[in-house]
């Protein structure tokens, strides 16, 4: 039997929102609640669904210039708790630590930036630490969580979403984190690259 896993709480943050609006209807569409950060929210308000903002769960708003939005432990918490573990379920309550089942987020564009021909400080800023750090997170927890690293997965999703409802089994999880991983790697080669040069 698969290890059937219900998406009830999504946390999306994303640069680029084309295509995000099909998923957030669905993903209403089945109950999952929304929390967000800064222009994401604004977005997926501005379809008039009901959305949470991070800062709410943190008590911390966006600080250093956006640089710091999601890095907190409520955060990482929610998405790292493995549900089956129950010192781990104890700590959730203790902290009140809210579970996340789904992680939508993409990075800033780094590669993009480079080839723009964008000045050091311009390319540095779009060197993503939230974005991949939640990346990393979802893929890690994959036993519980779902991860989504980019908009090339939405689609993907949707097809999963209009088939099992909210559901996923644990080969769509470690088939998202196994992406989610190539997106990692892809992303860091190319920060790598850079600073060689």
């Amino acid at each position: 039997m698969a290890e059937i896993k219900t998406i009830k709480t999504a946390l999306i943050s994303v640069f680029h929102k084309d295509g995000l609006d099909k998923l957030l209807a669905k993903l209403n569409e089945e109950g999952v609640k929304f929390l967000s950060t800064g222009g994401t929210q604004k977005f997926i308000e501005s379809l008039g669904y009901e959305c949470q903002a991070v800062e709410s769960v943190t008590t911390y708003p966006s600080i250093l210039g956006g640089r710091v939005k999601t890095l907190h432990p409520k955060v990482f918490g929610g998405i790292l708790a493995r549900r089956e573990n129950e010192g781990d379920i104890a700590q959730m309550k203790e902290y009140e630590i809210p579970s996340i089942d789904l992680v939508i987020v993409d990075l800033y564009p780094f590669e993009q930036t480079v080839a723009s021909g964008a000045s050091e400080a311009d390319i540095i800023e779009k060197i993503d630490i939230g974005g991949i750090s939640l990346i990393r997170a979802g893929a890690k927890n994959f036993k519980d969580v779902v991860i989504i690293p980019s908009k090339a997965e939405y689609s993907v999703l949707l097809d999963i979403l209009n088939k099992k409802g909210a559901n996923t089994d644990i080969e769509d999880r470690k088939m998202f984190a196994e992406r989610a991983f190539g997106v990692s790697s892809h992303y860091d080669t190319a920060i790598h690259n850079w600073f060689v040069k």
